[in-house]
């Protein structure tokens, strides 16, 4: 288009000049070794317009016949290239296809046609071939070349580094992930595994630093990156919290400012703060995570804030939590422990009846349990809520990977993924009532309570007691002096008389009884 805008303009430009000359006519003399030459001004230009238009022509055409071995052997040359490349296409299309044949044709088709060195692809299609063909020794020695050439080290490091996982060698890994991430950091893979091992291995800050290169790179998203961030600084702060209380509140605190939500932060901050003897600051950070999402250890935390606080004491910090989520099975269930452990029992039934009633699972009849021995001691009573928590759901755990852990982790046991943990209900649990009879309901488990029994069973004090009482009776029993003999009547004397049985001994027929004779005392043995 350019091209056409100059052509018209110079045409333009000529035929201006043409007409300016046309409209002041002139002559032209030139005196040349004594001859007069003259003509006419328009002719005069005219001539020489075409005399450099005539010279222009017979230069391109001198140049075309001076180039003309080159632009042969460069119109050869680009067409093997553009064969080569076409193989080149083809061959890797086929590698992703798993067809190792013609991969591995087009791969050497490749090399005779385009130098390996102009068109580093030619390695990375031999490798792919190896790989499908098993060769991976080959596969390995060709990515190592890759790592050689800056512009295919990135893509070497990450064959070698997916090598090195395939074959379990987590080290080796490790070290080509680390090297690709210090060289890019705005690689994804490097920067995700770099970041996993370096939390396996406790380098916190190492972690934070990388996560910032990514974030900088734009490589991840600031709300995944301040996520991110969080369980790492709550990581830390676990690490710290024995030692320096200070360093895991600073943590903590700010893991809760880029997460509000994340409350294993929150129950750390806690625990810090507890440490430094700010309680009021504490019990604020806890009750704004129990009114985000009420979590079991959080209330824990919260009513064991004070390790001197009396079970009374603990029954009304619980009775606060329950005040700010009113109606909820976690604010019931810390009040009924709470309440149990203050031996109110009255108030630990009735809370955690209604938790049970809100939600039957597990937590609440286990809790039923231990109301139970408490008060009534009645294993009757104790083994019925047992099997009504054998029938009930699951409680939420942390979970991940299918692994069920009782604390939070920032890492995955199983795969090492980093902020893996969710709390939920366990997968894999026992669909529906795990034996005969209705599933877990507190209507049905109170309607079938069996009643508390009058007696209760004896206490090991009184055990000894009897044990004791029965051992003096049989000593004194010994200690009297022997009756005398009785007369022997016909009757004893024919009995005595009597042969003994072949088998040493009476029958053990039940409906044959011994001759009456004196009852000997007996001790009365019992385990204990």
């Amino acid at each position: 288009m350019i091209r056409l805008v100059v052509f018209a303009l110079l045409v333009l430009v000529l035929g201006y000049g043409f007409s300016w000359l046309a409209d002041r006519p002139g002559d032209l003399s030139l005196i040349w070794e004594g001859q007069l030459y003259q003509t006419k001004l328009i002719v005069a230009a005219t001539a020489i317009i075409g005399l450099v238009a005539l010279v222009m022509v017979l230069w391109w055409l001198v140049r075309v016949i001076w180039t003309s071995p080159h632009s042969v052997t460069r119109y050869f040359r680009a067409r093997k290239r553009d064969r080569g490349y076409q193989a080149l296409s083809t061959g890797l299309i086929a590698a992703g296809a798993g067809n190792s044949l013609l991969a591995r044709k087009m791969a050497a088709r490749s090399r005779g046609l385009i130098r390996a060195d102009q068109e580093p692809l030619i390695a990375l299609l031999e490798a792919q071939a190896a790989l499908i063909e098993g060769r991976h020794d080959e596969a390995r020695a060709k990515f190592e070349a890759m790592t050689n050439d800056p512009e295919t080290r990135e893509l070497g490091l990450r064959g070698l580094y997916l090598e090195a996982k395939r074959l379990g060698a987590n080290e080796a890994a490790r070290q080509y992930a680390e090297k690709a991430a210090d060289n890019a950091p705005y690689l994804p893979w490097a920067a995700q595994a770099t970041l996993e091992y370096r939390s396996q291995a406790g380098r916190w800050d190492d972690a934070i630093r990388l996560l910032e290169q990514q974030k900088a790179a734009r490589v991840i998203e600031k709300g995944e990156a301040d996520r991110m961030r969080a369980v790492l600084l709550t990581a830390r702060a676990t690490e710290k919290l024995e030692n320096d209380p200070a360093g895991a509140r600073d943590d903590a605190l700010h893991a809760l400012k880029l997460s509000a939500d994340f409350e294993p932060a929150a129950i750390i901050a806690a625990k810090a703060l507890f440490r430094e003897d700010k309680l009021r600051k504490a019990a604020s950070i806890l009750e704004q995570a129990w009114k985000a999402e009420p979590h079991p250890e959080i209330g824990r935390t919260y009513v064991r804030a004070r390790s001197g606080d009396s079970a009374a004491d603990r029954l009304k910090r619980a009775e606060r939590l329950e005040a700010l989520r009113p109606n909820n099975v976690e604010s019931l269930l810390v009040v009924a422990q709470a309440a149990l452990d203050a031996q109110a029992f009255a108030k630990a039934r009735t809370k955690a009846e209604a938790a049970a009633r809100i939600e039957p699972r597990e937590a609440a009849f286990l809790l039923m349990a231990d109301i139970e021995e408490a008060e009534t001691g009645d294993q009757g009573r104790i083994r019925h809520w047992l099997s009504q928590a054998l029938k009930a759901p699951r409680d939420p755990a942390w979970v991940a990977d299918g692994f069920v852990s009782d604390k939070w982790l920032p890492l995955s046991p199983i795969s090492g993924q980093l902020d893996a943990f969710v709390w939920k209900v366990p997968f894999g649990q026992v669909e529906g009532p795990i034996e005969d009879g209705a599933p877990a309901s507190i209507d049905y488990a109170l309607k079938t309570l069996p009643p508390v029994r009058e007696t209760r069973p004896e206490s090991p004090v009184n055990d000894h007691r009897i044990i004791e009482l029965e051992r003096a009776a049989t000593i004194a029993e010994a200690a009297r002096p022997p009756a005398k003999p009785a007369t022997p009547t016909k009757e004893t004397a024919a009995q005595a008389a009597e042969p003994p049985p072949f088998f040493g001994g009476r029958p053990d027929d039940p409906g044959v009884r011994a001759p009456a004779t004196e009852p000997e005392p007996k001790t009365r043995l019992r385990l204990f």
